[in-house]
């Protein structure tokens, strides 16, 4: 079974933890504080709680459970006109998710205590729901994806092999030149994306141009597009604001194909035109534990 969390769509509060590892700690010493947080397997106390590794760490504990050819995000990817996507790599993540801002607030400040000897805070980041679906440039974000339905298939790892049910997540914080962006006239957004901005239709093929958002992000393979599962959020106030970029897939593959593309870091050499309006300031992946394996961790219940 995956983290239930993944899926929980309507949440529109969120709290992004990312956690560093102690020099006197051993990633069993992680693993087994995150696995012992307040249920981490199902929702409780008004939150979704999902929880990830950085790769390598769980594979220290949990070898037959890491996913074939994942790995951390170590070095930044160098594209084109001196763009980078920086990597920022750290040992845990924790995502608290509900629909209260007050119940998320004290379930993160209880997360942060339990692991207070094991790890500490290296990164802290507060998600909301912008306009329920959109993100802050005013376009609707998630359209490409898949149906909940379909979803645990493009996002998570299959049966019969290593890591099955786990996922791989691809974490950044994307900070927004709104001023910039917004400035520009509607029809020229419209080409940045690849989409309409009021219902969010796709261009037609001879108006849509090759840097498009749209054109960067479409991952295809004999003609058949490879897709993830987003969960994005809205992050930041009124002076600093951006996209919290929460990416799930079975292939990290798929992830790393995409983020090259917008750099123009693959094949053709384009940059995605967004990336003129908005900044990469962080960039990890994590292996999100599936519930079976990340129990076999947790504290015995006492009687």
């Amino acid at each position: 079974m995956t983290q239930p969390g993944i899926f929980g769509l309507g949440t529109p509060e969120h709290c992004y933890l990312e956690f560093s590892l102690h020099q006197d700690a051993s990633a069993a010493d992680l693993v087994k504080a995150v696995a012992g947080l307040s249920d981490p397997l199902s929702t409780g106390g008004g939150v979704n709680l999902v929880v990830g590794f950085r790769p390598e760490l769980w594979a220290q504990v949990a070898p037959d459970e890491l996913p074939p050819d994942v790995r951390s995000f170590t070095e930044p990817i160098i594209g084109t006109d001196g763009f980078q996507m920086p990597a920022t790599q750290r040992d845990a993540w924790v995502w608290v998710a509900g629909g209260d801002r007050t119940a998320v607030f004290n379930n993160s400040r209880n997360v942060i205590a339990a692991l207070a000897d094991i790890a500490s805070v290296a990164s802290e980041v507060t998600g909301w729901g912008y306009e329920h679906n959109r993100d802050l440039t005013g376009f609707i974000d998630g359209t490409e994806n898949p149906s909940l339905l379909v979803a645990p298939n493009v996002a998570v790892v299959g049966a019969g092999g290593p890591g099955a049910g786990s996922s791989v997540l691809l974490f950044q914080q994307w900070r927004h030149d709104s001023d910039a962006f917004q400035a520009l006239p509607v029809e020229e957004q419209e080409r940045v994306i690849g989409r309409t901005k009021a219902d969010s239709v796709e261009l037609d093929e001879d108006v849509m141009p090759a840097t498009s958002h749209v054109s960067r992000t479409v991952v295809e393979e004999d003609g058949e597009e490879l897709k993830i599962f987003r969960r994005n959020t809205a992050y930041g106030a009124a002076t600093e604001h951006g996209t919290m970029f929460v990416g799930f897939s079975r292939e990290q593959r798929v992830l790393d194909i995409m983020l090259r593309r917008m750099a123009g870091a693959y094949d053709d050499g384009l940059r995605d035109e967004l990336t003129r309006y908005s900044t990469p300031v962080s960039g990890a992946y994590y292996l999100i534990p599936s519930v079976a394996a990340l129990s076999r961790f947790a504290p015995e219940d006492e009687d």
